[in-house]
């Protein structure tokens, strides 16, 4: 973290799009989350409600950066991290709310972990339920039984296997970390070029975990730390949009990690398979929601935060491909 990591600013880059009043409830909630000064960046995808000009103006440390349009959520981000090339910062969600010493919780589960590229909180929804924000790499051989049955079935092996939902909290690697809020080693993100900005909305945050493990880099999740998301906002506005561009970056992903020739009819049965699956989603609002979580938030009240000797790299473990998305269209829209 280098010498003046408790002096200097913690840089918080929340990637806003017309996110309403929920962005001041973010931005206050910082106060309690770490002893840190911080310097809040909004790097803004061209919102209209004024909300992120309103915030600018009234909290001291807080600057707005226009992106100038809506390029996604990887892009402003990459756009609000740029210029910081060491130390941490933190990627988040403006509809997101910063539990008393989450921060500081998020750096010390960072120094205990020399290799950790990215750190991620506990993600609790605001009706108690604990989302499955640490989770595999995506891998073919258990995505179908996931994506298939996890609607009717949240608790079938596929799903468990990806989420890894039958573990108890505690703080371990991961293949990916949930966007929505992540800590961020700036040397191991810059390691990588940072997020695609191919991908406009979803996935961004697997890519990113995927080419920064292949470098030897570490995704730790930190439940000690622990960030309620609000969500569902845009979800509810524009549910089929909200699909399409979900199993669009789905598909881009998956479709990268099979290139060539030879894979060329099993990218063409990924697309022939979530081209379906997006249609039962448009007139199924069970399929579109996913499987349900399985664990709750208070089972957080006591988690293990040392690492154990048998720890074990992120890119190791790998599973599942469709997951139901955690609402991030406050950051960007959708089209």
């Amino acid at each position: 973290m280098g010498p003046d990591a408790g002096t200097a600013p913690l840089r918080v880059v929340v990637v806003t799009y017309s996110p309403g009043e929920a962005l001041d409830r973010c931005i206050e909630s910082l106060a309690d989350a770490t002893v840190r000064p911080v310097e809040v960046v909004l790097a803004d995808n061209g919102s209209t409600d004024g909300s992120p000009e309103r915030a600018a103006a009234r909290y001291p440390y807080v600057r707005l950066l226009p992106i100038g349009g809506n390029v996604g959520y990887g892009a402003a981000a990459n756009a609000g991290l740029a210029g910081l090339t060491s130390g941490y910062a933190v990627v988040a969600n403006p509809d997101l709310r910063f539990e008393s010493g989450s921060l500081d919780a998020l750096l010390e589960a960072a120094g205990r972990w020399p290799r950790a590229g990215t750190v991620g909180p506990a993600i609790r929804t605001p009706d108690g339920e604990l989302y499955p924000s640490a989770r595999d790499l995506p891998r073919l051989s258990t995505g179908i039984g996931h994506a298939l049955l996890g609607w009717v079935w949240p608790a079938n092996p596929w799903t468990a296997r990806y989420r890894r939902e039958r573990e108890a909290p505690r703080e371990r690697p991961a293949g990916w970390l949930s966007g929505s809020c992540l800590l961020v080693d700036m040397a191991a993100f810059h390691s990588v070029g940072g997020f695609d900005p191919g991908y406009f909305m979803y996935f961004e945050d697997v890519d990113l975990a995927a080419r920064m493990g292949a470098r030897g880099w570490l995704h730790v999740y930190a439940p000690g730390a622990v960030v309620v998301h609000e969500g569902g906002h845009a979800t509810r506005r524009e549910p089929h949009r909200m699909q399409r561009v979900h199993h669009t970056s789905a598909l881009r992903y998956l479709s990268g990690q099979y290139p060539g020739r030879r894979h060329a009819p099993l990218r063409a049965a990924l697309r022939a398979g979530l081209g379906g699956r997006m249609l039962v989603s448009y007139i199924s609002a069970r399929v579109a929601a996913g499987a349900r979580f399985q664990r709750r938030a208070g089972e957080l009240a006591v988690v293990p935060t040392m690492p154990s000797a048998s720890a074990e790299p992120s890119a190791t473990r790998t599973s599942a491909w469709v997951r139901p998305a955690i609402d991030r269209s406050s950051a960007c829209d959708t089209r």
